[in-house]
């Protein structure tokens, strides 16, 4: 069944010409390439910010670079110096080596020394030390960061993540916790009753993940807490650089309420929380509230305002109020106003509610029991605040914000001895979280009657499976301990560092030099009319989804960051409500698409969306706990509500290019994880509805597909072993057992599947010839995966078998036959196969090849070279917000055309017709 409409003429590509050797083809690399040399200063790689602004007010960065095989040993150390010369401190290890034991991948730290750089250049030497180091120490039951300039006392056990952060002998912010709240019955209708629990994270485990000099990482986990009951689980990362006066907060939650469909009853979130309690030393005239609004706004208040009064206490007074300076002596002021002082009322209650994506409305009290009072409102908040005064005070904020609402942000208790602070990453005023399934089964309850469903909706339903139970969802926070109320321009600096954290990236040609991700990519090349009508149309594909998620409002807590399937041209809307066609859920690598559209062009707008993407299908379309952990969500109406639970969506493939560009610790777990997701086979069958002859799953015979299966078991596995990981043995030996049989069946890749042994890794080779050909198979990343993986292990029949694969996807059926005995059937996706004619064009040095991978690029289906590049003007009352449509566009077609785009361009560039 195809999930790709069809709305052109498939033309067969009859390219005549012998195959001949040219100059242009890449020679196969040898796994065991030479020793690596020595590390020399002449491999300079430059470095630089994704957005302009650099460091800013972030507390610092982290940064992967790639090295071609053989370039720098393991236990190279790194230097880093700004243009002109002054060396800035960075800390460096490992992230990825080749399998020579050179370095693959290395990650960066710098922190607030590198303020002020618009440029730097990493070489092979010894690295500046911080002036001010972060050091690390522990005990029983807590751990020590000291910055330099702050200390956070961090806890090992009981509800306190952050004990109390202090700058100097100033106590600035202390009982860091999170909080939950929990509802167990909805209101329906017009009578609420409901009543609200409300837990606290609970910490199980807490140790240090990396202790300087430059940056220390601290790792929190437990579970939330009411009396007995235990439940939500949360890892939580804590971030310090040396030298800085913030650290960074990555907070991850997972799912493991229960919500029952057609009940009221259940675990809905109403509440999800950090919180924070801010001692506060000055006089209610000298503590400061700021509340960024959208932009550079922001709301600029006192606890207690000594402006606007009938009586003025003096033009140096109020300005200095204004600006977060300390008034000078009361009796220095009006005594008008002075002697009137407590009849001037404090403002110590704030709350930011943001509950769409578009609104957010802000209201202050003076304390608990009284009025609200409205304080302003508008579109796109910045998710940041302060609450202190002229001794010091807390600055806090929320990355996403608005894009993942509702979010909100309350201050309490402002005018007292303490405020308490909290970032809502779900706003208690919001409705709860209802993560029931959106329908009742309609009747399907057999698989005959499931297949009649995807065959009208595309809905793959089961009964059981549309359960949240185990996805996860990661934020990001940030908090400053300020020695002193920020004025306006660090303000705006802080809150532009939580909505955008500054990014150190290598340069587009250090990327696409390295050789890492297959050599798959290539720099953007627009020297020639057709090369520069593809890079148009790679743009145009681009933009076009970037403006479609503004559009269509693609927002919120668990949808930010993906984007739909297919649109419905009648309602000049995307499938949203439509079975399978709504969520896209990582359908065909679009992930993929990203990643390789940002590393060959190194544009940051490119990179942020990749980020969302990879944040989001990486926790929300994937089960992190329960019977399907490690395997994630097909596409559907909800992220987790279809019932195909598959490795092709929880592959590690889609995760490694953001993981080895930032080191983020998260998405490496994510990685690590899937190890040994093999198991994962013995749980689900994902073939169980369309097998025609009997099958159990049984541990030395499990059918698993040498495509969709494969591919994510080879790339966490792939991911392991470069990684050096605590299963790398057992990974490295998977890889090359399954490699080598899947290269010793009859028909190597056209065999389909084979049955694997999860005790001994190899698949056992058929006695038979089979051929065994989806048009999906190889679209979920094992283009990607051979690629690497033929260029790193010496398999020469792996390699054999992989090549004909891609030689005869799409080939002529008599040519199939001719081959295999018999043709491969009805297939799809020639286009996106195009890339594969293209990889073995360029391994064998085919012009036959690289002339068909032109032609079914150009002319086989999907975004052929009758596609039209326009836009069409939207206004109501066709649909509820302006905007443009192209009918033509579905996102199966674009992740694929992009993949082949870029592909073909690298691999087969120089051939591509004039």
């Amino acid at each position: 069944m195809s999930p790709i409409p069809r709305r052109s003429v498939l033309k067969a590509a009859a390219v005549a010409g012998a195959a001949t050797q040219v100059s242009w083809a890449l020679a196969g690399r040898d796994a065991h390439a030479a020793a690596p040399r020595a590390a020399s200063a002449a491999d300079p790689v430059d470095v630089g910010w994704l957005e302009d602004g650099g460091l800013g007010a972030a507390p610092g960065s982290t940064f992967g670079v790639p090295w071609s095989r053989g370039t720098h040993p393991a236990g190279t150390e790194f230097a880093l110096a700004t243009e002109d010369g002054r060396a800035v401190p960075v800390q460096t290890w490992p992230t990825a080596y080749w399998p020579d034991g050179s370095l693959k991948w290395t990650a960066h730290a710098v922190g607030p020394a590198a303020a002020g750089a618009r440029r730097l250049t990493l070489t092979a030497g010894t690295p500046a030390a911080p002036a001010k180091k972060v050091t690390v120490s522990a005990n029983q039951r807590r751990i020590t960061v000291d910055t330099g300039v702050i200390r956070a006392v961090i806890g090992k056990d009981g509800a306190r993540l952050v004990e109390s952060v202090t700058r100097g002998a100033t106590r600035i912010a202390t009982d860091g916790r999170l909080v939950l709240l929990r509802q167990g019955e909805l209101d329906d209708g017009e009578h609420a009753t409901a009543r609200w629990e409300r837990f606290e994270g609970e910490i199980s485990a807490a140790h240090v993940e990396q202790d300087g000099p430059v940056r220390a990482v601290i790792r929190v986990d437990g579970k939330h807490r009411k009396g007995s009951r235990r439940w939500l689980p949360f890892s939580v990362r804590l971030y310090f650089y040396a030298g800085a006066e913030s650290f960074r907060m990555v907070h991850t939650i997972t799912y493991d309420g229960e919500q029952t469909p057609g009940r009221n009853k259940g675990d809905f979130i109403r509440g999800l929380g950090v919180r924070f309690t801010v001692p506060l030393r000055d006089a209610a005239y000298d503590r400061h509230i700021r509340i960024a609004g959208e932009g550079k706004g922001f709301l600029t208040e006192a606890v207690q305002g000594i402006t606007g009064l009938r009586r003025d206490p003096g033009a140096a007074v109020r300005t200095a109020q204004v600006r977060g300076e300390k008034l000078p002596d009361p009796a220095t002021w009006d005594q008008r106003v002075t002697t009137r002082l407590q009849a001037i009322p404090t403002w110590g209650d704030y709350t930011l509610a943001q509950l769409s994506s578009d609104g957010f409305s802000l209201r202050k009290r003076t304390k608990a029991g009284h009025g609200w009072i409205a304080a302003g409102g508008g579109g796109r908040a910045g998710g940041f605040g302060y609450v202190g005064g002229v001794s010091g005070g807390l600055s806090f904020g929320l990355r996403d914000f608005w894009h993942k609402h509702p979010a909100q942000l309350d201050i309490r208790g402002a005018a007292g001895d303490e405020a308490e602070v909290t970032l809502w990453l779900w706003s208690p005023e919001a409705q709860p979280m209802d993560l029931r399934f959106y329908h009742d089964g309609m009747g399907q309850d057999s698989y005959p009657e499931q297949i009649e469903g995807l065959n009208i909706t595309y809905e793959d339903y089961e009964p059981g499976f549309g359960t949240p139970y185990g996805i996860a969802r990661t934020s990001e926070l940030m908090f400053w301990a300020n020695d002193k109320t920020p004025t306006a321009a660090a303000l705006v600096d802080q809150s532009r560092a939580v909505r955008t954290p500054p990014q150190l990236a290598a340069s587009a040609e250090a990327l696409t030099g390295a050789g890492v991700f297959g050599g798959l990519f290539a720099p953007v090349d627009r020297s020639v009319p057709a090369k520069a009508a593809i890079e148009d149309q790679l743009d145009f594909l681009f933009t076009y989804y970037k403006d479609q998620v503004e559009q269509r409002r693609w927002y919120g807590f668990w949808d930010y960051g993906d984007f739909m399937h297919s649109y419905d041209e009648d309602r000049h809307q995307w499938r949203y409500d439509v079975g399978g066609y709504a969520w896209d859920n990582s359908e065909l690598s679009p992930d993929l698409w990203l990643w390789f559209a940002y590393l060959r062009s190194g544009r940051a707008d490119i990179f942020r969306f990749a980020e969302a993407l990879t944040r989001h299908t990486g926790e929300v379309d994937v089960y992190h706990l329960g019977t399907w952990a490690g395997l994630g969500t097909r596409h559907g109406v909800q992220h987790y509500a279809d019932s195909a639970k598959q490795q092709r969506i929880s592959t590690a493939v889609y995760r490694r290019p953001y993981y080895y560009l930032t080191a983020d610790e998260r998405v490496g777990d994510l990685m690590h994880a899937l190890v040994d997701s093999d198991e994962t086979f013995l749980a689900l069958d994902p073939l169980r509805k369309i097998r025609t002859e009997p099958y159990e799953p049984d541990r030395n015979a499990l059918s698993i597909g040498f495509g969709t299966d494969w591919s994510g078991l080879a790339a966490a596995w792939l991911t392991e072993w470069e990684r050096r990981g605590p299963r790398a043995a057992r990974a490295e030996a998977r890889l090359r057992s399954t490699m080598e049989t899947i290269g010793a069946q009859p028909n190597g890749f056209v065999q389909g599947s084979g049955l694997y042994d999860l005790d001994t890794g190899r698949f056992a080779v058929a006695a038979a010839p089979v051929v065994d050909v989806s048009h999906l198979s190889a679209m979920f990343g094992l283009v990607e995966m051979c690629a690497e993986l033929i260029d790193l292990i010496d398999q020469p029949k792996f390699k054999e078998a992989w090549l004909d694969y891609c030689r005869y996807f799409n080939a002529t059926k008599a040519e199939q036959s001719a081959r295999y005995g018999r043709d491969f059937g009805s297939l799809l996706l020639f286009q996106g196969h195009s890339r594969q004619d293209a990889y073995a064009a360029a391994q064998s040095g085919d012009a036959r090849l690289a002339a068909r991978a032109w032609s079914r690029f150009y002319d086989s289906d999907a975004y052929t070279s009758a596609m039209k590049w326009d836009r069409t003007p939207l206004e109501g009352p066709d649909v509820l917000e302006p905007g443009y449509e192209n009918l033509r566009i579905n996102s199966n077609e674009t992740a694929l055309f992009g993949l082949a785009a870029i592909q073909n361009l690298a691999l087969v560039g120089d051939r591509i017709p004039t």
